[in-house]
């Protein structure tokens, strides 16, 4: 954990305050060190903050860590802004899509499932049938 991080989930636990500036990043990190060390509102917060806030250049690693850890609100959030083929396919140039599909394969199948129109079944089905 990252000093700042520390520092930001040592002042929440103290005093009961998010940190006055919460972005995107500080409240990905706090969002794994709230889970750690079980502080339900923080990670409330935090997932809050995450779920309202989501764009193409951090999707792909939202929805990684909502996979690796459960959190199943963040992970239909996620799931819904890239339902658009426009916000999928600036997904797939961002940053964070590499460590989604190399840490989180199973969610790629989920994706294509989303994505592929319903007169594709055949197409998904061989789709699915390569990631068993």
């Amino acid at each position: 954990m990252e000093a700042d991080v520390f520092k930001s989930l040592l002042h929440f636990i103290y005093t009961d305050l998010v940190p006055p500036v919460l972005d995107v990043a500080m409240a990905s990190h706090l969002l794994v060190a709230a889970d750690r060390y079980n502080t339900d509102r923080l990670k409330l917060i935090c997932k809050e903050k995450l779920c309202t806030h989501i764009d193409s250049n951090m999707v792909a690693t939202s929805l990684a860590l909502a996979e690796q850890h459960g959190f199943h609100r963040l992970k239909e959030a996620c799931l819904q802004y890239i339902a658009s083929p426009s916000n999928f396919k600036a997904m797939m140039a961002s940053d964070g899509y590499e460590h989604l599909t190399s840490s989180c394969p199973s969610v790629l199948k989920e994706l294509i499932a989303i994505i592929l129109p319903a007169e594709w079944d055949v197409g998904k089905d061989i789709v699915m049938t390569m990631w068993k």
